[in-house]
């Protein structure tokens, strides 16, 4: 990764450029910042901010999660579940003028080593927007399971539940 692209600790202070990159990114999934903010406080180890030539053109958020369940939009988690099987990806997010950067491979290189670190064999995420072929790179399959699709409720019509084994 080039000094000129790094993914850094995401802090409570980003919150605000995260609110302004998430509404240009996903105007039609909108989650209030203090959900987000709460996903931070619960574990900092897998939330980062992106930074592209100094400036932050982007942000990941990630937590311990349990496979084939998916948080709705929107929604206080609480708490971390104690039993938790894998790394859910909740939101990556980078903007149109910094892409092309490898910012995703880095990401998925990055949370990969925060879950094995815990001894977390796998991530899972719910891809939008067409993004499954993008995962499918870093090794995300799609996942059906019963009551899938009223989980991902709120998630938009090409959404897809994806699980990468690490």
């Amino acid at each position: 990764m080039s000094a000129a692209v790094l993914w850094t600790p995401l802090t409570l202070a980003d919150m605000a450029a995260v609110e302004r990159i998430a509404r240009e990114i996903h105007p039609t999934l909108p989650e209030r910042m203090e959900v987000f903010s709460e996903k931070q406080l619960l574990f900092p180890e897998g939330c980062f901010k992106f930074l592209f030539e100094g400036k932050m053109k982007g942000y990941a958020i990630a937590h311990p999660w349990k496979l084939y369940s998916i948080p709705p939009l929107d929604e206080f988690l609480g708490e971390l579940p104690l039993d938790v099987d894998c790394i859910y990806l909740h939101d990556v997010a980078v903007l149109s003028d910094a892409r092309g950067h490898k910012a995703a491979e880095f990401f998925v290189e990055k949370i990969t080593a925060v879950a094995l670190e815990r001894g977390i064999k796998h991530l899972s995420c719910v891809s939008v927007y067409g993004t499954d072929v993008l995962w499918s790179r870093f090794g995300f399959k799609n996942a059906t399971f019963d009551g899938a699709e009223g989980k991902m409720e709120g998630y938009g019509e090409s959404a897809k539940y994806m699980i990468a084994d690490l």
